[in-house]
């Protein structure tokens, strides 16, 4: 089968190889009746522009990339991440952008694969799913004015463009709910503390035992990864202890199924033993053993956003605000809400 060029396009539609190049970079001044007329023409003969080519011209990719926070056979069986990266392809898809996925196994590795991708210009923009205290990842690219758009909070580069929740008011609202319930010994199992997402729910976590005037037991907080196995391992620990809380804060929903496997095969019913919020309200919640109550941080509208203020950057349109925060609200189920009056 014969490769279809811009000559050929050119010649049926009965203009210039260059007009025909001018339509498919949008160039404003080619008239809306020719750039319709040349583009049917290119669908009907099958002609797909040289993206190699054009972005050599163009000195743009109309690629963006997602940086991974962690290995992506861990990432791809969070509901969160899916979730999340139907947002961000929702917004880029329509703008015309597509999407590459990189990954990273050290910080050696992590460092090298963000040099290729600005310095290989392979990319117009990034989008960082996470951060870390004293992230070299957003300093580097900060340091070359990369567009870069980071979902979570840098300690570092404040100004760095970034969309958010409230995470420190998150955690609040739900230990807040635990407390209203009647719990006075409450537990939280956390994130990697290198995480700013687990000190800001920390933080609110605390702030709320401390407006209530209820202990904050060193033995009640456990951290670990944001995978399944490490809610298990904080139940093998935590149940154990000569006193257990009544009630947990979990910093997400993934984290929280391991909580009720643990639980469960160790004999404790939820809520009636032990009352559990969590974070991210993935679809799977609703559908667990019991119900889990979490905290719905608008995962779709995070991606949606950071997509759309990454182009919007890439393309130097005026962005009002560089840091965005996404409304969260507490989907109250069946696994927090239960009458403690006559447990020990």
């Amino acid at each position: 089968m014969a490769v279809v060029t811009i000559k050929d396009i050119a010649k049926a539609a009965g203009v210039s190889p260059s007009t025909v190049s001018r339509v498919v970079s949008n160039h404003p001044r080619i008239s809306k009746e020719t750039s319709q007329k040349v583009k049917r023409i290119m669908e009907e003969m099958g002609y797909h522009p040289n993206v190699m080519a054009k972005s050599l011209v163009s000195k743009t990719t109309q690629t963006l990339a997602i940086m991974l926070p962690r290995p992506a056979e861990e990432l791809f069986k969070d509901f969160f991440f899916g979730e999340l990266l139907r947002g961000i392809l929702a917004h880029s898809t329509r703008a015309g952008y597509d999407m590459m996925l990189a990954a990273a196994t050290s910080p050696q590795d992590e460092d090298d694969t963000i040099s290729r991708l600005v310095f290989g210009r392979r990319v117009d923009g990034i989008i960082l799913l996470s951060s870390r205290v004293n992230d070299p990842l957003i300093d580097l690219l900060n340091k070359h004015k990369f567009p870069t758009v980071l979902i979570g909070r840098s300690e570092g580069q404040p100004n760095i463009l970034s969309v958010d929740n409230d995470n420190v008011k998150a955690a609040y609202d739900a230990t807040h709910h635990l407390i209203i319930q009647g719990h006075e010994r409450i537990g939280f199992v956390s994130g990697l503390p290198n995480l700013t997402v687990s000190l800001d729910r920390m933080e609110g976590y605390r702030k709320a035992m401390n407006e209530a005037g209820l202990p904050v037991r060193p033995e009640w907080i456990v951290e670990g990864e944001f995978l399944q196995h490490s809610g298990y391992r904080a139940m093998s620990f935590m149940m154990s202890l000569p006193e257990r809380p009544s009630g947990l804060v979990v910093i997400d929903d993934v984290v929280g199924f391991g909580v009720l496997h643990g639980l469960t095969e160790i004999g404790y019913t939820v809520p009636e033993d032990i009352s559990l919020v969590s974070f991210n309200n993935i679809a799977l919640s609703e559908l667990a053993t019991p119900p889990i109550s979490s905290i719905d941080i608008g995962t779709y509208q995070l991606g949606y956003t950071a997509s759309q203020m990454l182009i919007r950057c890439i393309q130097e349109e005026t962005i009002h605000q560089n840091r965005v925060i996404i409304p969260h609200r507490l989907i109250v189920r069946d696994s927090s809400v239960h009458s403690i009056s006559k447990r020990n």
